[in-house]
C-alpha cells in the first residue's frame, strides 16, 4: 500500500514517520499543494492526503482515478475544497480528519476576549513605549450576550467554556442539540443578530451558508457587535465586513479566516506583492484581529490530523470504510 501526503508541513513529519514504522504503508511525501501540474506524483498510490490549499475538482479526480487513485484524506475538518459528489461517481472514496475541539474552542474565547479589551491598540502602543488608558476601555464578558451560530462539537464547547464566565448565550442552528441547553437557549437567526453583543462562527461552509454573514444580516445585529471567525472564511462576505468597520456598526472582528485566503495563508509573504485589497485594507484597522488561520493549530490536533490522514485511507482500503469516511449525500 502506497499513500502520497501533499502539503507536508514540518511539524507532521514526526508523526509521519511514527505511523509508517507501525503500519504497513509505503509513505511518500510533498510540501507541494495538489493541482493538475502535479497530480502526476500521485501515479503508483493507493490514496493521496491533502490539507486544504488546492481545489479538487473534477479533472484533478478524473487524474487521480487515471492513475487508478480511489481514496483520498483531508487532514483538515472541512471539506469544501472536494467535489464529494464527483468524487462517488469516479468510484473514489474520501474521509476528512477528527480532533478535539477544545484547541479552536480556547482560541475563539481568546479572540472574543482580545476584541472586548482592545488588545490590538494595546499591544502596538506598548511596541513604541505609549502606555497610556485612552481609548482602551474594554468590556466584560459577564454584562454581554454571546450568539453562537452552529452547535456542533466546536460550537458546543465554546458554549462549555463560555458557561464560566457568566454571560448569556444564545445559539442557532438547522439541528440543536440538547447538549447546550442549558446553558444556550436556542433562537432564530434574528432574535440571535438583534440580541448578541458578540456572535461567534461554528457552521460548515455549505451553500446555504456561504456569505451568511452579509449586509443585510449586519444591518440586524446591534450596533458595535463583535464577530468572531475561527470557522469558514467565506462564512462571511469580505466587502460587508468592511463597510461594517467603517460604518462603526461593527465594534470589533476577530477572524482567523477569510475570503481569499487560500493563497496567502500558512507562506512566508515579507517579500512579496500581494494583490488581494481587500484582506489587507481589512487588516489595517486598529479594532481588526486577524490570525493566519491557526485556530486548530496545536500539538494534539496535529497529531490527530495526521492519524486522520493515515489511518483513514488504510482503513477504508484494508476494512472498507472508517469512522470519517465521507459521502455527498451527508453534506
Amino acid at each position: 500500500m502506497k499513500i502520497l501526503i501533499y502539503e507536508t508541513r514540518a511539524d507532521e513529519l514526526e508523526a509521519i514517520h511514527k505511523l509508517g514504522k507501525e503500519l504497513p504503508i509505503e509513505i511518500q511525501t510533498t510540501s507541494e499543494i495538489p493541482s493538475m501540474e502535479n497530480v502526476s506524483m500521485a501515479e503508483g498510490c493507493d490514496g493521496i492526503s491533502i490539507l486544504g490549499q488546492g481545489r479538487i475538482d473534477g479533472p484533478f479526480l478524473e487524474a487521480l482515478a487515471k492513475y487508478n487513485v480511489h481514496y483520498i484524506s483531508t487532514r483538515t475538518i472541512g471539506y469544501n475544497h472536494i467535489d464529494l459528489e464527483y468524487a462517488e461517481k469516479l468510484g473514489i472514496h474520501v474521509c476528512n480528519a477528527n480532533y478535539a475541539p477544545n484547541g479552536v474552542a480556547d482560541f475563539t474565547i481568546m479572540m472574543m476576549l482580545m476584541c472586548l479589551r482592545q488588545y490590538k491598540q494595546a499591544l502596538w502602543r506598548g511596541q513604541v513605549n505609549d502606555f497610556s488608558l485612552a481609548g482602551l476601555m474594554g468590556r466584560e464578558m459577564k454584562d454581554l450576550t454571546v450568539g453562537v451560530m452552529g452547535t456542533g462539537r466546536i460550537g458546543a464547547q465554546v458554549i462549555r467554556e463560555l458557561s464560566g464566565f457568566g454571560c448569556r448565550i444564545l445559539a442557532y442552528d438547522v439541528r440543536k442539540n440538547p447538549a447546550v441547553t442549558p446553558p444556550a437557549i436556542y433562537v432564530d437567526l434574528d432574535t440571535l443578530y438583534a440580541e448578541s453583543d458578540i456572535i461567534t462562527l461554528h457552521m460548515p461552509l455549505f451553500d446555504s451558508t456561504r456569505e451568511i454573514i452579509n449586509r443585510e444580516s449586519i444591518r440586524k445585529m446591534k450596533k458595535g457587535v463583535v464577530i468572531i471567525n475561527c470557522a469558514r472564511g467565506e462564512l462571511a462576505d469580505m466587502e460587508a465586513l468592511i463597510e461594517g468597520i467603517e460604518s462603526e456598526h461593527i465594534g470589533a472582528l476577530g477572524i482567523d479566516t477569510a475570503e481569499g485566503e487560500e493563497k496567502i495563508i500558512h507562506q512566508d509573504h515579507k517579500t512579496d506583492i500581494l494583490a488581494d485589497r481587500n484582506w489587507f485594507y481589512l487588516h489595517q484597522f486598529r479594532n481588526v484581529i486577524m490570525t493566519q488561520h491557526m485556530a486548530f493549530y496545536t500539538d494534539a490536533a496535529v497529531e490527530s490530523m495526521v492519524k486522520c490522514g493515515i489511518l483513514g485511507i488504510y482503513q477504508m482500503i484494508t476494512a472498507g470504510s472508517c469512522d470519517t469516511e465521507l459521502t455527498f449525500q451527508k453534506r
